[in-house]
């Protein structure tokens, strides 16, 4: 009964940002609702959605715990796959901006940076939607600008 629910107020949600919003803010705001409803289905607790440091530079869309790991998930929506796949638009540029505004987050909430997971989540807005979790999409940062290979 609730899951239900919930899916109606979504879609009244969804309807009514798409009267006042541009198609694709309404579209990427939908895949936000979605995604953040599948990573609570999946049993990680959404701490914060959209989150923008004071100082400006960047947002993190979904930000979430899952045991004592702090997830930082950047959410990429598509109404189809004509232009490709949601997630072809998180690359080396993004990650690196994720990392700068991650960091304030993680320290805001001091939380060391050893306990911190980048997950990207596609949402591809079909009917149904098909949502694809990646986790640790970005492999594990170990220092500003360095990466570990896998």
């Amino acid at each position: 009964m609730i899951g239900w629910a919930l899916r109606l107020a979504d879609a009244l949600r969804d309807r009514q940002r798409r009267k006042w919003w541009l198609d694709t803010a309404a579209a990427g705001r939908r895949g936000e609702d979605l995604a953040h409803r599948y990573l609570q289905a999946k049993g990680l607790t959404v701490v914060s959605r959209n989150w923008r440091p004071e100082s400006g530079g960047g947002e993190i869309d979904l930000v979430a715990r899952e045991g004592g790991t702090l997830v930082f998930v950047e959410v990429k929506s598509r109404t189809s796959t004509e232009s490709g796949a949601p997630e072809r638009n998180a690359g080396p540029a993004k990650e690196e901006a994720m990392q700068r505004v991650c960091r304030q987050f993680a320290t805001r909430a001091g939380v060391p940076w050893e306990r911190v997971r980048f997950d990207l989540v596609s949402v591809l807005l079909t009917n149904p939607p098909r949502i694809e979790h990646r986790k640790d999409a970005f492999g594990r940062i170990v220092s500003p600008g360095a990466r570990e290979r896998r």
